[in-house]
């Protein structure tokens, strides 16, 4: 079994993105429809959850209204995944990643290898942690990983798992659980 960080949502994650991927899929996470849990609901509990994974710096606070857009961003994330390039997003689902990327500004970097990336230019408040999201989704569309990564079919469960098969065909965030509960949910509604 895969070992994931402990600021990851769910200790058990059997479908885990490679860095820094993965923190993109743990930010989709932190909402789990299944349980109706949601760590972002509490602005103590979403501060502290951003601080620990390297989104928010310590000491910094993050108020109600920076939770309130950073749930709008994740919805906009997981809609755009959901999607999966396959048809035109909604301009509603666009536009808190649109106005969260207009007051941003990123900046050109060269690592000690000679490759060219992009940066955040400002660090420490929860609009960088944010901004920093959709830098690592830019570098992912780029290097082909966004595609791997996506929502589970099961409109009940919507995780967000990485799917490392081979066809990159996976579904479900677990075959036993949710491919189970929504192939038997079928099978009742065609009998009937």
């Amino acid at each position: 079994m895969t070992t994931v960080p402990a600021w990851y949502p769910d200790p058990t994650e059997l479908k885990p993105a490679p860095m820094p991927l993965l923190l993109v899929q743990a930010f989709l996470n932190t909402c789990e429809l299944d349980t109706q849990t949601d760590l972002l609901d509490d602005a103590a509990a979403a501060e502290n959850w951003f601080v620990t994974a390297g989104l928010l710096a310590a000491g910094s606070s993050a108020r109600r209204l920076d939770v309130a857009r950073a749930r709008a961003v994740r919805e906009s994330i997981r809609a755009i995944l959901a999607s999966a390039g396959s048809e035109p997003v909604s301009q509603a689902v666009l536009d808190p990643l649109r106005n969260l990327a207009q007051t941003r500004q990123p900046r050109l970097a060269i690592d000690d290898r000679g490759r060219l990336g992009l940066e955040n230019e400002t660090r420490g408040g929860l609009a960088d942690g944010l901004f920093e999201l959709l830098l690592i989704i830019r570098a992912a569309q780029e290097n082909g990983t966004w595609t791997r990564l996506k929502v589970c079919a099961n409109p009940d469960c919507r995780w967000v798992y990485y799917d490392r098969s081979r066809n990159q065909q996976g579904h479900w965030c677990d075959m036993a659980v949710c491919g189970n509960r929504l192939k038997n949910r079928r099978l009742r509604a065609r009998r009937r």
